[in-house]
């Protein structure tokens, strides 16, 4: 166990120049610093044009309350950064460190972003073959050609495949993979029953295939997930655990939840 972690902690990943992205997207950051610019703007013109002595004050305060929430978002984007705080590299070896993997045969990663934790798993268990599938939404920049980008300036691009793919309903037949991985993704699915997704996962993974699948549990979305591990121990799914990734990954469920993911959890265990 001292030795997985010990392997994980000496992965580095983004020293030559690749692009990572961060969780905190950029839509959102400039939304916050576009919508601080027109609050400030009219502020200004409420007292010296328009002379309206409350509403300047209103939209003063505005201004104060979004330039405390960029503030927070800066603080977010630095601490998640690769060349930051390395948050969003940590919880990547969290992960990786609780997935009982031999590294023998072919890995899945789904909703693979930017391809961070995909690369990291084939740095790791360097006889995989890893596939990545994503959406691709418009929220964040990624892309299947940066992540296939990415893989080959790490040195994996000829073990990792990347490929549009939806999460709900998965193109692959039942039990294709070895090792399947998820990481902050299910949460983002509107609409969507969170067990269900977790189950369509599962389907991909071969008897005897391991899991482990991050997300931000919150019980109101996912429902009782203490509930659902015990279902899957009676469906014959062995060692199965729930992860408190909100303490080990950020140190104190405070951080995490300053962090915007104080409700983490991991779902591990074997198929």
């Amino acid at each position: 166990m001292v030795e997985k972690r010990i392997k994980q902690e000496n992965i580095h990943l983004g020293r030559h120049g690749e692009d990572y992205g961060n969780w905190m997207s950029n839509p959102v950051f400039y939304m916050a610093g576009g919508l601080l610019a027109i609050t400030a703007v009219l502020s200004v013109l409420s007292f010296t044009v328009f002379h309206i002595t409350v509403l300047g004050v209103i939209f003063t305060g505005a201004v104060v309350v979004l330039l405390a929430l960029l503030i927070w978002i800066t603080w977010i984007r630095r601490q998640y950064a690769f060349d930051g705080g390395g948050m969003m590299e940590k919880v990547h070896q969290v992960l990786l460190f609780h997935l009982d993997y031999d590294g023998k045969g072919n890995l899945l990663e789904v909703g693979c972003g930017s391809g961070a934790l995909s690369i990291r798993a084939a740095l790791t268990w360097q006889e995989s073959v890893v596939t990545g599938i994503d959406y691709w939404g418009a929220v964040y920049h990624y892309s299947q050609s940066l992540c296939e980008k990415n893989a080959a300036s790490e040195g994996v691009g000829f073990r990792c495949m990347f490929r549009r793919g939806d999460a709900c309903k998965l193109d692959f037949p039942d039990g294709s993979f070895d090792a399947v991985v998820s990481n902050y993704v299910y949460h983002n699915i509107t609409g969507t029953d969170k067990q269900g997704l977790l189950l369509e996962t599962l389907r991909v993974l071969k008897k005897g295939g391991v899991f482990a699948i991050n997300d931000e549990m919150k019980p109101r979305m996912y429902g009782d997930m203490e509930v659902f591990a015990q279902r899957l121990r009676d469906m014959g799914y062995q060692e199965v655990r729930l992860i408190d990734t909100a303490e080990e990954a950020f140190g104190s469920h405070r951080r995490a939840a300053m962090m915007m993911l104080g409700e983490s959890r991991m779902l591990v265990g074997r198929k």
